[in-house]
């Protein structure tokens, strides 16, 4: 495809307008003023239209679509113990394969190419991410509450499964990860022996990691440590590793996190709207600690709207700490799109360079939101809306483009994902 006189967004998120970029082979082969010579295909009119890297959401719970609008205006424990966990024991892997199918569309209509997910039911997950063609990295979820041996858990299974048949399918497409849900919801021999795991295989980690300060304090109650001091002392952080949330980091957890090049994945409307508190943004940056941006799942956002959480990730801390010098546009945007990508492993994703992967979204700037166009980065974070996408693009296939799904049925989606959903809710 070759994208014909479109404006868009360079690797230091500055405007270039009138621009030719050429796709093929699912990379990014062209760059420049001016048509090229080769014929890369398909045309497409770039009049009014901006390009941009896609975006990476790191951190969400793609089946937990089937909960949104459930469990509500509660604080975490009682959303987790209440709610959460007595759906989820009701759920079939038919009903994960809708429900991440649905997310997947959510993400692909707002410019999501890849996503960081831990959840259960690899199997229904794992075909709902190679049907659809968006990128995943994929961690099975695990939580023990006795003496069990990790061997002896239902996630050491699946992990060798993900990590020895899915792990780099379809050019890797699918990455397979490892996962601690949270230091508060394992026992230190379970923790240690999956990070001994991820490193016999090379794998990434995902974890939780101080959401809520009473996590944050339980575990230095429990362990003498502060959560992100307990993951590095029992090999978690011997890898590189995605740690969600980070909200109550205290002290020498940012040498912590420096030092061992944890990725934070800040998740700004799930820990507003679970009252988590803010973590502390524009400290992380300005130690040079890698952060990008996840949604969360969507029944403690309630959307996969990851331009949302861009607006949100740009703004709150402005005012909570009452500096509007705080998180620039190209910070939100580096954060949404390559440090995301290599918070993933994907060093070849995530920038508008030649060579790269052509992961891709297309925002149409003749809407009101867009008029005047001063500043096209500031107008993408503070004034686009996920409505304003209107293509986006894996590895050089468009996934979506202007109200269409290339590669699923969505009003079967919608339909089973009710029928699913129906069905848990008569059980409870």
């Amino acid at each position: 495809m070759l994208f014909c006189n479109i404006d868009l967004l360079d690797e230091s998120f500055a405007l270039k307008r009138g621009q030719y970029v050429g796709v093929r082979d699912g990379r990014i082969a062209y760059i420049g003023d001016t048509e090229p010579d080769d014929d890369f295909g398909e045309r497409y009119d770039g009049r009014h239209r901006l390009l941009l890297p896609g975006f990476y959401n790191v951190h969400s719970h793609a089946p937990m679509t089937l909960l949104r609008g459930y469990a509500e205006n509660l604080p975490l424990d009682r959303w987790l113990n209440e709610k959460v966990f007595p759906f989820e024991d009701c759920l079939s892997d038919e009903a994960v394969y809708y429900g991440t199918q649905l997310a997947i569309t959510e993400m692909l209509a707002c410019g999501t190419v890849s996503f960081t997910d831990m959840y259960f039911f690899m199997n229904g997950m794992s075909r709902a991410v190679l049907e659809s063609g968006i990128k995943c990295n994929l961690s099975r979820g695990l939580t023990v509450f006795d003496d069990s041996a990790y061997e002896q858990t239902a996630a050491y299974q699946d992990n060798l499964m993900l990590l020895r048949e899915l792990h780099g399918t379809n050019g890797g497409q699918l990455l397979a990860d490892l996962c601690i849900h949270g230091e508060y919801t394992s026992t230190p021999k379970v923790v240690e022996a999956v990070a001994a795991q991820a490193k016999e295989y090379g794998a990434r980690m995902h974890i939780h990691l101080s959401e809520t300060q009473a996590e944050h304090e339980g575990c230095k109650q429990r362990h003498g440590m502060t959560p992100a001091a307990y993951m590095r002392a029992h090999g978690v952080f011997d890898v590189p590793t995605t740690a969600a949330h980070c909200v109550w980091l205290e002290g020498g957890d940012f040498d912590i996190l420096k030092d061992c090049g944890v990725t934070v994945a800040c998740c700004p409307a799930s820990n507003m709207k679970l009252a988590s508190g803010y973590a502390n943004v524009p400290e992380l940056l300005r130690r040079g600690i890698g952060v990008a941006i996840g949604t969360d799942g969507a029944a403690s956002n309630n959307n996969l709207n990851i331009l949302q959480d861009i607006y949100l990730f740009a703004m709150v801390y402005k005012g909570y700490y009452r500096d509007a010098t705080l998180v620039t546009p190209a910070q939100a945007l580096h954060a949404a799109t390559r440090a995301g990508a290599l918070s993933q492993g994907r060093t070849d994703c995530g920038l508008i360079k030649t060579g790269y992967r052509a992961d891709l979204c297309v925002i149409d700037t003749d809407t009101p939101q867009f008029t005047p166009m001063t500043d096209a980065a500031c107008n993408v974070v503070y004034a686009a809306q996920g409505c304003d996408v209107v293509l986006t693009m894996v590895d050089g296939d468009v996934l979506y483009q202007n109200g269409e799904y290339h590669t699923i049925d969505i009003e079967k989606v919608k339909a089973e994902t009710q029928r699913h959903v129906h069905n848990i809710l008569e059980k409870l």
